[in-house]
């Protein structure tokens, strides 16, 4: 960050909301851009230099879950979703596509102001380079400045969070990772006790990998404890 306030961009399409926000996060020494619609929103993003952006799904123009898609292709800035959607779909669609968070409405601004904080504190992880660059294992590839993975010779597309979270699995290769570890390490603090993200989220990249939960060839469960990495990187 250059700034000396974090720069907030809100994109939230209700006035009264954004005033709040705005009037708010002020008094605890943000910066804030405000946007009405996606269109805007994504002109702004494009044009300021923030640190952070807050995201209502429920925009007049555009739904706000293919709005996440587009700034994540951009930049890896946090994106926290302010949304009163609350089912669990909705809150695992929007991690897929790339938020760092989802708080529901209504909303305390204390808590908001307390994920922001964190999700800032977490910043310098998006501007370290990753210790390694690249893992290769028998059948399988990631490489993390291109955000990519081959298994046996396919390309797999993963969404940011899968991709996050097979890169913390494989960095780790052979080690058993605790639930609330992998939780704070891949989502944040605030919700390392939400496992079932993360029995999802584990779901997903075994299908993706084509690896079975019975008989685990990449990613071994220990039920109510962690996950473990099977694979062992290829020897130079």
């Amino acid at each position: 960050m250059t700034q000396t306030k974090p720069v907030v961009l809100l994109i939230e399409d209700e006035a009264r909301i954004r005033a709040f926000i705005r009037i708010s996060l002020q008094a605890e020494g943000f910066s804030v851009v405000e946007a009405g619609n996606a269109q805007l929103g994504r002109e702004l993003f494009s044009e300021i230099d923030c640190d952070i952006v807050i995201l209502d799904l429920g925009l007049p123009d555009q739904d706000g879950q293919e709005l996440i898609v587009e700034l994540r292709r951009q930049e890896s800035l946090p994106i926290l979703v302010l949304s009163a959607r609350d089912d669990e779909e909705e809150k695992i669609r929007a991690f897929d596509a790339g938020a760092n968070d989802y708080l529901t409405k209504p909303f305390g601004i204390r808590e908001l102001v307390a994920r922001l904080k964190v999700l800032i504190r977490d910043l310098a992880k998006y501007d370290t380079p990753a210790p390694q660059q690249r893992l290769a294992f028998d059948g399988l590839t990631i490489d993390y400045p291109q955000h990519t993975v081959v298994h046996n010779d396919a390309v797999v597309k993963l969404s940011p969070k899968e991709f996050e979270l097979l890169w913390l699995l494989a960095s780790n290769y052979q080690k058993l990772l605790l639930q609330k570890d992998i939780l704070t390490s891949v989502w944040g603090v605030q919700h390392r006790q939400d496992t079932h993200y993360l029995r999802i989220f584990i779901s997903q990249l075994r299908r993706k990998l084509n690896d079975s939960s019975r008989d685990p060839g990449i990613i071994e469960t220990l039920p109510g404890i962690g996950y473990r990495f099977l694979l062992a990187p290829k020897q130079k």
